[in-house]
């Protein structure tokens, strides 16, 4: 068969023409391509090769076809679900919750064109200082309308590509990875003189400020500064007071708050009434207390309750996914601690630790009760917190009118030291136990202020202090304030003394070798019980001990019924503590050495008390008082007027001596006689050896 040249020459065009258009449709399905986002990367193993393909013309990426349907997935069908803490983070100021102050000072300086170069914010977590920088820079460079906005469109190119975070001229830079000089020169100096490349402003936004090193710092001074016009900077810190001032003179500061509790409750419902979920108020409630004002805390423990809910959360669900205890049981505890029941505190800890509450929780739970409590005192509006329930409050409330400042303020004190303790201690349950039998034993014991008081109140009118045990014999007699004689009077060791079973006192013996000697130290025996012949000697020991509290109760809640020396018996006043007589049996045998037998019994009404005996005198002397004529003249002259105290010329001598201090010698007094060594003797006279 023969072809002629003609028909070479057609097939020829043909075969370029298929050619052409087959490279024309190649080049048009790839402009039509749309690009492949950054995040969005295939595996090298499914990015075909030449020679795998029919042709080169074939070959173009995978998922990416013409239809939608075979293209890939956009990044945020591929990320999954969005946790509620990005999903409603805000988007304009307007969406800003709790931080009006700044919110109107930025209004107004976008308005009047007052736009600084740099803008610090501070505060803690989860305020919105990141989101405020990116609305800042949202607003800078919105296209929407003209001129930079308080309010940006949120779907133009410039505010979609910042909040993706992809936007070519907003620099997000985090300090604690760029620590030094040599990133602040790269990423920010080097870099800063060339212009936007899409926008009207350049902004660099740098989180967690402080953590820059000192040289970083200096070297970014100078651009602060002075920066390019189309560069403005935003800080954020959680730390400001690690920022140093040369850098903070040069911008203007914004202090984020913690965010209110009413505030905090609505956000989270809408947040959860904008996902259809079902929660309670008291769930809530608890989110907000446990969030200390940071929303993005509060949103991810939302998040965490409604998956915890599965469907419907109530506040008994938060509380065991927080591991905190009932507040209405952290009241009982608190009371019972208050009340001094160690026991009661014992089990109610413990019914707390096995229903899943932790031990430092339900101290810091305390903690905070004793706080709400003293503030309430202070201020009666603490009491409605709207994160407390009402019954809470009322009960706050009575809690508040019982127990004084002074005893709240001791149990803040002993629960910050146990919180310290649980923190530290290898089992926080057996700290946390015994943080709280510290706090029942103390519970009842009045302020050291009120003890003096009652002592002074019982003491009016007595007479002299109590004497002194007689010293052992041979022993010099203990200087005013001091217990025995530490040395004996004589070269000679006195005798000692026989124990309980021969009539004396007990005696302690101790040998200190010092210079090559021993010398023998004899402490002074207690008095045996002829000391003590009638029951005021008792009171007067007592009152020489500086035993307070035993003091007031034997003198408030004691009725004599009979006595004799190492044998009390009484009838407990209705206000005498239980153990008074364990006590002052225990007290007596210690000061003694001898056993003292101290009964209970409520066969006889017994004396009147010491305190009942002296106030019925004061009243007698009072009365009789009342009845001289100079008084009933003042007392006729001044309405309203009584005998408030009355002291006698004795009782102001016992008073003078008892406060008196000891005389010191006289140095001109010459008493020590020709054989004292210090007669005569001149202090700046040379030695004559």
């Amino acid at each position: 068969m023969l072809i002629d040249l003609s028909s070479i020459r057609a097939i020829l065009a043909c075969w370029v023409g298929f050619r052409k258009l087959a490279i024309l449709r190649l080049l048009s399905q790839i402009r039509d391509t749309p690009r492949r986002p950054r995040d969005v990367c295939p595996r090298k193993s499914a990015i075909p090769h030449r020679g795998r393909t029919a042709g080169p013309w074939r070959i173009r990426p995978i998922g990416w076809g013409d239809n939608e349907s075979e293209r890939l997935p956009r990044v945020a069908e591929t990320t999954g679900y969005q946790v509620l803490a990005r999903k409603y983070r805000p988007d304009t100021f307007a969406d800003l919750v709790g931080q009006e102050a700044m919110v109107r000072t930025l209004k107004n300086a976008f308005k009047a064109g007052r736009i600084a170069q740099a803008f610090i914010m501070t505060g803690i977590r989860g305020t919105g200082k990141t989101t405020t920088a990116r609305i800042i820079a949202k607003g800078m460079n919105c296209t929407g309308r003209d001129g930079p906005t308080t309010d940006p469109c949120g779907t133009c190119p410039q505010c979609t590509r910042i909040a993706a975070g992809t936007h070519v001229d907003v620099i997000e830079m985090d300090a604690a990875s760029n620590t030094g000089v040599d990133n602040i020169r790269q990423n920010v100096i080097d870099s800063v003189t060339y212009a936007p490349a899409e926008s009207r402003f350049k902004i660099y936004i740098i989180d967690e400020v402080h953590m820059l090193s000192t040289s970083a710092f200096n070297a970014l001074l100078k651009t602060l500064e002075e920066p390019p016009a189309h560069v403005k900077f935003i800080f954020a810190t959680t730390e400001i007071r690690k920022v140093p001032v040369t850098v903070l003179s040069r911008c203007q500061r914004f202090d984020l708050r913690r965010i209110e509790p009413e505030d905090m409750l609505a956000l989270l419902r809408r947040i959860a009434d904008a996902e259809g979920a079902r929660i309670d108020d008291g769930a809530l409630a608890l989110i907000t207390r446990a969030a200390e004002g940071s929303a993005r805390d509060a949103t991810s423990l939302l998040d965490q309750a409604i998956s915890h809910g599965q469907g419907e959360t109530t506040a008994e669900q938060v509380r065991a996914m927080l591991g905190l205890a009932d507040r209405g049981r952290v009241l009982d505890l608190f009371d019972m601690v208050m009340s001094g029941d160690a026991a009661g505190a014992l089990n109610e800890l413990s019914a707390q630790y096995a229903d899943g509450a932790d031990p430092l929780s339900v101290l810091r739970d305390l903690a905070e009760v004793a706080h709400w409590l003293s503030v309430t005192k202070v201020t009666p509006g603490a009491a409605d917190d709207p994160t407390l329930p009402p019954d809470i409050r009322e009960r706050g409330g009575a809690m508040a009118g019982k127990l004084s400042q002074r005893v709240l303020g001791r149990a803040w004190q002993m629960l910050l030291k146990a919180l310290e303790e649980t923190a530290a201690a290898p089992n926080a349950m057996m700290a946390a136990e015994m943080a709280l039998i510290r706090m029942t034993h103390v519970a009842d014991l009045p302020p050291p202020e009120d003890l003096m008081r009652q002592l002074e109140r019982l003491q009016g009118g007595s007479g002299a202090a109590a004497p002194s045990p007689a010293p052992a014999p041979g022993v010099a007699p203990a200087p005013a304030g001091q217990g025995a004689p530490p040395h004996p009077a004589s070269a000679q060791p006195a005798p000692l003394p026989q124990g309980p079973d021969g009539g004396g006192g007990s005696a302690r013996l101790s040998l200190h070798q010092g210079g090559g000697a021993a010398a023998v130290h004899l402490t002074a025996p207690a008095p045996a019980l002829d000391a003590y012949p009638d029951f005021e000697s008792v009171v007067a020991l007592i009152r020489h001990r500086r035993d307070v509290k035993l003091l007031v109760d034997v003198e408030t809640g004691l009725h004599l019924v009979a006595y004799a020396p190492g044998r009390i018996t009484f009838r407990p006043h209705d206000s005498a503590p239980g153990d008074l007589a364990q006590r002052l049996g225990a007290k007596l045998q210690g000061w003694t050495g001898i056993r003292w037998a101290v009964s209970v019994t409520t066969a006889e009404p017994g004396a009147p008390t010491i305190a009942e005996t002296r106030d019925a005198e004061s009243s007698a002397r009072k009365a009789q008082a009342r009845t001289h004529p100079l008084v009933a003249a003042v007392l006729a002259a001044l309405p309203g007027a009584d005998v408030g105290e009355i002291r006698t010329p004795g009782d102001l001598a016992a008073a003078a001596a008892r406060d008196a201090l000891p005389e010191a010698p006289d140095p001109d007094d010459d008493t020590g006689g020709a054989d004292d060594p210090g007669e005569g003797w001149d202090p700046f006279e040379d030695d004559p050896a």
